[in-house]
């Protein structure tokens, strides 16, 4: 008998949760993916602000996926889909033939129609983005112990971050907490205090997915920080001298995109409908319009919700999705073809805000302050897999909380790009990639 055949294109939340919720179905599973690992996304930026190795948030698919002898994992790039053939194509000429394709490949910077400024502002998706970002910030203070002309020291000392969504801001909140009270008194020519931290927004106000007055209580919470941020002024240039935003010229040498985000090619691959940011525009069973047997799910679909939004592109709507799109799978295997619309339930926002302030919205309960920060946490650490992990994050934060000392702080390889892993402790759980 041939088994039916699966093929997941991206092990992110969505393709991750998808082959997890079809175990024990009648089928085999391949799951393709650019690197080698698993990503805990929401906490990437603290790896980029060196409160956390990479080994922490990072899993390899091999070893989560080690006992589901249906399972095959390949290490590859998908260039393409033959829909007519039924095919994924990958770089190199290989093509993996399928039954089911779903497609769960993630998100990628977005510069609008800027991506000239991505060598100056890299922004944050991948464990080498944050590594960069790392290597960045800690390099700026470096070089700054030994300029000796003020305005190059000050720029050095400039940190710039475009965009004041979640990302946005939790990396402003850590990062002047890191000038603020981990670097003090380690330099002896710069004050680290000293630093100039500052959020450009080019809205009228910060995490523009919250209600109002938690967006004010992040902008106050921030500027307590010693952050400097800046509303309703959209940046216009970015290069190595720095960043131009409502008319004036900033000079940064460490410059970080938090602004935007589109999707992968997948809607190109297949030829069909897109949004504005390269979302594949589904049904509501989530499946590709004219290929019932191709999902799309997380940050590659554009899926409606309540009150003309769409359903937002974060992990547990990923995850949703991709349970949903498996229980379909079940059901058309037991000869259940009717379609099944998705329906996602909003769990709540959260944003966090250096290492004791957050914002949580729950709909109907709103908190901020320390309790928001200790519920962020609590709830980052259970969808953390493993024990281990789990322990070590919470080490982590807990002497951060105490001491303020962050402990990721090596810069390996100079200034040039490439892994930041000499850091990492050897274990079941090491990250370190096949790329």
């Amino acid at each position: 008998m041939i088994m039916h055949h699966v093929v997941v294109v991206g092990a992110g939340f969505g393709g991750l949760e998808f082959t997890r919720a079809l175990a024990g179905a009648p089928v085999r599973v391949t799951i393709i993916d650019r690197r080698n690992h698993h990503l805990f996304q929401p906490l990437l930026y603290q790896v980029a602000t060196t409160s956390l190795a990479t080994s922490e948030i990072a899993w390899p698919v091999r070893y989560l996926l080690r006992t589901r002898k249906e399972v095959t994992t390949l290490l590859g790039t998908v260039v393409g889909v033959d829909a007519e053939a039924k095919r994924v194509l990958l770089e190199g000429g290989d093509a993996i033939a399928y039954d089911t394709l779903v497609l769960a490949t993630g998100a990628r910077h977005a510069y609008f129609g800027h991506d000239e400024w991505e060598p100056f502002a890299p922004g944050l998706k991948t464990l080498e983005d944050a590594t960069t970002i790392r290597r960045r910030i800690l390099l700026g203070f470096e070089q700054a112990e030994r300029e000796s002309d003020p305005e190059k020291r000050r720029a050095l000392m400039t940190l710039v971050i475009i965009g004041g969504g979640p990302t946005g801001v939790e990396l402003a909140g850590t990062i002047a907490e890191l000038a603020r009270d981990t670097l003090k008194g380690e330099f002896r020519n710069i004050d680290t205090r000293d630093a100039k931290v500052v959020l450009v927004e080019a809205g009228e106000r910060l995490l523009p997915g919250f209600k109002p007055e938690l967006s004010a209580y992040a902008k106050d919470a921030l500027q307590r920080l010693g952050v400097t941020v800046e509303l309703g002024r959209p940046v216009s240039e970015c290069n190595a001298d720095g960043v131009v935003f409502g008319g004036v010229h900033l000079p940064a040498k460490t410059i970080i995109w938090a602004a935007g985000v589109a999707a992968s090619p997948a809607a190109e691959w297949l030829g069909v409908a897109a949004d504005r940011v390269g979302r594949i525009i589904v049904e509501p069973d989530l499946t590709v319009p004219g290929h019932p047997e191709i999902f799309a799910v997380g940050d590659t679909a554009h899926v409606a919700w309540t009150g003309g939004r769409l359903v937002p592109g974060v992990a547990p709507a990923a995850k949703q999705q991709g349970r949903h799109v498996a229980e379909t799978v079940r059901k058309r295997l037991a000869g259940d073809a009717a379609p099944r619309p998705f329906t996602y339930k909003h769990d709540g926002d959260l944003a966090t805000i250096g290492k004791r302030a957050a914002v949580i919205d729950f709909g109907r309960i709103k908190l901020t302050g320390w309790i928001a920060w200790w519920i962020w946490g609590i709830a980052h650490i259970y969808f953390l897999i493993g024990l281990r992990n789990r322990l070590t994050v919470s080490l982590s934060w807990l002497w951060i909380y105490s001491t303020g000392q962050r402990s990721a702080r090596l810069i390996t390889q100079g200034a040039q790009g490439g892994d930041d892993e000499a850091d990492l402790p050897a274990g079941p759980h090491d990250a370190r990639s096949l790329r």
